[in-house]
């Protein structure tokens, strides 16, 4: 079998489950043996009829019991075998996931920033359906099927071992077909996979910007896109389907041969009498044997088929597993830490394509209850700043500290937790109004967030609601207001309140009369805590403590804004940019 080592990496998760595994193969091989000892029954009772006037009644009925005795612990035992594959299967499953997401949360952000989120979302469901079922059948018809075929070859060679040599020598030819085929169809599930990953990833993020797609009229290109994706599936799933799908009837041909094979001998052995001679009722077993004999190798072959399909999915998770995480925290660090909000970058340079600059020699001081400003035209890498404080990206050199202490060498969950942010972009979860202004804060009571809620302006336009505080909100939001989304991520921090604070376009979706109410709740907000302000709207940062005018990744001009104003510089184009008529 193809990628030996994504098979091996899936037994790693089977390993778990070892105790259920073995009792389901002992299930398994009860079923099979039981099932395989009723021809002989079956024979028996037939070789106790063969003639007129000579019908022995009471063996055949004793025959038939033990029949109905064996149906019924095959219909037991295969019951328990499935549940406990079922319990594999979806264990293995839950443990696929889990480490998936535990993987999500520990990859860097550029690794986020890189990958479509319809692709990753798709590893994470898709693909590990497409392992369970795999793994199901495979479970639910490999165990069975290797007992039946090694008992088949044991019990016609108990009844006889000529007419059995003609099965067993006829038998490596389904093999072989079997093994050619399943090579063949792994790369093109591999293909199908990645092509349906890259459909979900399209479909997301069409869902996700519909309005931008209307408002531009490209709804007829997008339509296009998707057919162009869907044909190259098509054509995958067709070529992966196809040559999956030969494999059934290219064993049952051999399979027929077999069966052939077994009627021709079997007959001369009945007709030819003497010691190596047949009864009516063993030939008749043997056929049954013959029939139950080829039918695992169609169900195995189908087995091996589906596995190919899981180990090419498995393979793309695997893939996601193996992404490189994010460096880990400092062993020596403490798990806690009372901060001041002195922050420093000394001689920092970044850039998110190593090929191309973006932020050099960057350095800034930023001392306790000060508020920062940066400002700058777009691209000029204000984001990115932020990045680098809150550690999404580590710097290229220099270093950024915190009351003197580098951020490389601080536990990411203390840092990030020492500061409260508000981004333009709002996010918030499915859920209650209350949840989602509890996030930083799950123990909050109820007058805490009320209270932040009246802080950030929000509790008005929340109380109108229909079930207040408890209104179930959908994804993102759902049908808020971009302004009243953003008026509940602020009131998020205003429950919080770290030491240090970034305000990135905080109120760019708010309207000037909530933007003046907010500007004040900022203010007391800001009393005493480092902030960071991020703003196009310059008005918004004119009692900043020092504005840092960005450029090209260079701090080209610094000063508190009536100086800048006054040194008429980049600043003083930019803000006259936006107030002159």
């Amino acid at each position: 079998m193809k990628n030996k080592g994504t098979l091996n990496r899936v037994l790693k998760y089977i390993k778990k489950y070892t105790p259920k595994l073995v009792l389901s193969v002992i299930f398994a091989a009860v079923t099979s043996l039981l099932a395989l000892y009723i021809p002989i029954l079956v024979g028996n009772a037939i070789d106790m009829a063969v003639s007129a006037g000579n019908v022995d009644m009471a063996g055949i009925a004793r025959e038939i019991v033990k029949i109905a005795v064996c149906i019924i612990a095959v219909i037991v035992s295969q019951w328990l075998m499935n549940v406990l594959n079922n319990n594999i299967t979806y264990g293995v499953t839950r443990d696929m996931r889990n480490d998936a997401i535990r993987k999500i949360e520990s990859l860097p952000l550029s690794y986020i920033d890189s990958h479509p989120t319809g692709e990753v979302v798709s590893k994470v469901i898709t693909d590990v359906d497409q392992v369970t079922d795999g793994l199901l059948m495979g479970f639910s018809q490999f165990f069975t099927g290797i007992v039946t075929i090694f008992g088949t070859i044991g019990f016609m060679l108990y009844l006889n071992w000529k007419v059995a040599l003609v099965v067993i020598l006829i038998t490596p030819l389904s093999l072989i077909t079997a093994s050619f085929i399943a090579k063949k169809t792994y790369s093109f599930f591999g293909a199908q996979s990645k092509i349906r990953g890259e459909q979900t990833a399209f479909i997301g993020e069409t869902l996700g910007n519909e309005k931008v797609v209307k408002a531009f009229s490209h709804e007829e290109k997008s339509i296009e896109k998707f057919e162009e994706i869907n044909r190259r599936l098509e054509k995958s799933s067709l070529k992966a389907v196809f040559f999956s799908s030969l494999t059934n009837p290219s064993t049952r041909f051999i399979n027929n041969i077999v069966y052939a094979g077994v009627c021709l001998f079997g007959a001369i052995a009945v007709i030819s009498g003497g010691d190596g001679a047949l009864t009516v009722g063993t030939l008749s077993s043997f056929l049954m044997y013959a029939n139950q004999y080829t039918k695992p190798f169609n169900e195995i072959s189908g087995v091996v088929t589906e596995l190919q399909n899981a180990l090419a999915c498995a393979a793309r998770v695997f893939g996601l597993l193996d992404a490189q995480s994010q460096s880990n925290d400092d062993e020596n660090a403490p798990e806690s830490a009372d901060i001041s909000g002195r922050v420093s970058l000394d001689d920092v340079s970044f850039s998110y394509d190593k090929s191309r600059t973006l932020i050099e020699h960057l350095s800034l001081d930023a001392a306790p209850g000060k508020r920062v400003a940066i400002v700058g035209p777009t691209g000029c890498g204000k984001t990115t700043v932020i990045n680098l404080l809150m550690r999404f990206y580590d710097v290229d050199s220099g270093k950024i500290s915190v009351d003197g202490t580098d951020i490389r060498n601080m536990r990411r969950r203390v840092l990030r937790r020492s500061y409260g942010m508000v981004l333009q972009e709002t996010w918030l979860k499915s859920g209650t109004i209350r949840e989602n202004i509890a996030f930083g804060k799950p123990d909050a009571t109820d007058e805490e967030i009320i209270a932040a809620a009246k802080a950030a302006h929000a509790h008005s336009f929340i109380r109108r609601l229909e079930n207040g505080y408890d209104t179930i909100i959908g994804e993102d939001g759902g049908s808020l207001s971009q302004g009243q989304k953003q008026l509940l991520c602020i009131a998020r921090v205003m429950l919080c309140l770290p030491p240090m604070l970034i305000l990135d376009e905080a109120t760019s979706s708010i309207d000037t009369r909530t933007e003046m109410k907010i500007q004040n709740a900022f203010s007391s907000m800001m009393r005493g805590r480092t902030s960071f302000i991020v703003a196009h709207r310059l008005s918004t940062i004119r009692e900043a403590d020092v504005i840092l005018v960005m450029r090209d990744g260079h701090v080209i001009e610094q000063g508190k804004h009536a100086e800048l104003l006054e040194k008429g510089g980049f600043y003083s184009e930019l803000y006259n940019s936006q107030f002159k008529k």
